[in-house]
């Protein structure tokens, strides 16, 4: 059985990784009326996720687990590695003493045990007395609200986990609270639209990039920018003379390394170069998801039937997180790097085709499994396909994006 995964991540209080939370579809619709929907969700659960080996998706980060009470029940989380998983418990699991008898053997066996979507409740104290962590989430309840949970809670007790941060300022304020754990979207968001200058650095890689997508570029012009930049000629030959490419003879000249690369792999190489070099200060996970991003919106391309440019979309989705690193607005940030019109309107105003597949990548990794179907059918993308290029793009973001 097949399911698709996203993950989002999850960060701690200086915004480093702390572990992601795995998004499943349930397949339910599509299996054989006799079998249990809760069976067959824990089977492509536990299938997936030991089939594609969760260090292929998180890395060497925990991952979050949502289970329903019947999975609880049938102690599904034990077919999963305890070193790697937190099992998280959803809001509407009752807490019958059958229930309460699941979790304490799962937590006896050294599983970490999270609550989601926490409303105190005092027939919950049980569940809180175990939790390890406890989610609280900032769309439904209030600061207030929230304030009052944590004083019934036991000091000391499970860690605080913030989710649906959607702003810098909700993140402060979570911190002020004693949160431990943040989840959201606020860091790939501009923190505050400041206009911070684009160094001359900065903007001769971009420029690169975007020499690189006009059609008829010159190859003299592209040949000066890069050799006057040192940093980008040890990167260039230090990345061609790489195993990656199984050279046998090293190429010693920049001429040479752009002949030999040639102009779809440039692009990428200098959209990397680009990125890692405007990110300084950022979270990692930031220019990580970037990368997801471009690969992701290439890959698809190239198995899309509509009729686009694999190198562009890749530019599309890696550029797409500009505003977050450089906490502009994206229209000023474009406006100083003469891209192509497509790649323009698809990263300002979300329109044309380019910004289909964007929006396509965005809709997967928040888990709106309805729009994916919707816009994979759109763009004449086979639809069971998608979470294997998902896959490969997190595979492909974790061996060449900067790690902190």
């Amino acid at each position: 059985m097949d399911a698709y995964v996203a993950r989002q991540p999850i960060f701690n209080r200086k915004k480093k990784i702390y572990a992601y939370e795995l998004l499943f579809r349930d397949s339910t619709a599509n299996f054989v009326p006799d079998i249990d929907g809760d069976l067959a969700t824990g089977q492509v659960l536990s299938n997936s996720v030991i089939n594609i080996g969760m260090e292929e998706i998180a890395g060497d980060s925990l991952s979050f687990i949502n289970f329903t009470e019947s999975l609880l029940l049938k102690r599904i989380p034990l077919l999963l590695p305890k070193e790697k998983i937190v099992v998280e418990i959803l809001e509407d699991v009752k807490p019958t003493p059958e229930l309460l008898e699941a979790c304490r053997e799962i937590s006896a066996k050294g599983y970490l045990i999270a609550l989601d979507d926490f409303i105190y409740l005092p027939e919950l104290r049980p569940l809180i007395e175990m939790a390890d962590i406890i989610k609280f989430d900032f769309r439904i309840s209030t600061i207030a609200e929230i304030t009052s949970y944590i004083r019934r809670l036991p000091n000391p007790g499970p860690k605080l986990l913030a989710e649906k941060i959607e702003t810098n300022e909700e993140f402060a304020i979570a911190l002020d609270l004693g949160f431990d754990f943040f989840q959201g979207y606020f860091f790939c968001r501009p923190e505050i639209i400041k206009g911070r200058q684009i160094e001359t650095t900065q903007l001769s890689h971009l420029e690169i990039v975007a020499l690189l997508h006009q059609d008829a570029f010159e190859f003299a012009k592209l040949d000066e920018l890069v050799s006057r930049d040192v940093g980008i000629s040890y990167k260039l030959l230090r990345y061609i003379n790489s195993p990656f490419f199984a050279r046998l003879n090293k190429i010693s000249t920049i001429k040479q390394a752009l002949v030999y690369m040639g102009k779809d792999e440039l692009q990428r190489f200098m959209s990397l170069i680009a990125i890692s070099n405007l990110s300084s200060g950022k979270p990692h996970e930031l220019i990580n998801l970037a990368c997801i991003r471009g690969k992701f919106c290439e890959l698809l391309a190239q198995l899309s039937q509509k009729r686009v440019k694999s190198s562009e979309l890749f530019t599309v989705g890696i550029f797409s997180l500009l505003d977050a690193i450089m906490d502009q607005p994206m229209h000023e940030i474009i406006s100083k790097i003469p891209l192509s019109e497509n790649i323009a309107l698809a990263l300002i105003q979300k329109k044309g085709l380019l910004a289909a597949f964007l929006i396509l990548v965005i809709a997967y990794e928040q888990g709106r499994w309805a729009l994916v179907k919707e816009l994979a059918d759109k763009l004449a993308i086979p639809e069971a396909a998608i979470p294997d290029l998902y896959l490969e793009a997190c595979r492909w973001s974790n061996s060449v994006s900067p790690k902190n």
